[in-house]
């Protein structure tokens, strides 16, 4: 696996190394030990399956708090995804900062999301899939969110944004949340 630094710190891109041969190619997708050398987190509790409908659809921004932060493996394996985090530490130099990064189920790249990034994502394409690994158990009173479309935040995505769920359409606006309270 190479591992590709982003603007951030602490997110990384995870390529994979194939090696080929007549059949195909087989790959190592997550190796323990790599990631502890690179300092990331290396165990997860549970794989998540997101299936999307249409293009444009938006999940996210989601993360959440101690004691139940969370460290995700992200990977489209169907379709394409732009696939973006923010970080959300409040001592951080790059606080409510962030980085996209497109994923398509080709490219087999993975973006890997560290503690306290909030992520989310767009569907490029109909029919399109991702697969995530999680460091933590989701523990809905720790879960918090960004607006997609907070103005503070200034993403833009790629694509008008034809779904997105009642829950994370109500996400407040970061004008109105006190500091504190953020984090």
């Amino acid at each position: 696996m190479r591992f590709l630094p982003t603007d951030l710190i602490g997110p990384m891109v995870v390529e994979l190394e194939p090696h080929s041969d007549s059949r195909g190619f087989f790959a190592r997708s997550f190796c323990a030990s790599e990631f502890a050398n690179h300092g990331l987190r290396d165990s997860f509790v549970q794989c998540n399956v997101s299936y999307n409908h249409r293009r444009g659809t938006v999940r996210g921004l989601h993360y959440q708090l101690p004691p139940a932060t969370e460290a995700k493996l992200i990977r489209c394996i169907h379709g394409a995804i732009r696939s973006v985090i923010v970080d959300v530490r409040p001592d951080s130099p790059t606080y409510l900062q962030h980085v996209s990064v497109e994923l398509r189920s080709q490219d087999r790249r993975a973006l890997y999301v560290p503690e306290m990034f909030a992520n989310g994502y767009q569907a490029l394409v109909d029919d399109a899939e991702v697969i995530y690994q999680v460091s933590e158990f989701y523990a809905p009173e720790c879960e918090r969110g960004l607006r997609y479309d907070d103005p503070m935040l200034g993403i833009e995505w790629p694509l008008p944004v034809t779904e997105i769920s009642p829950k994370d359409a109500s996400w407040p606006l970061l004008r109105a949340i006190p500091t504190r309270a953020r984090s």
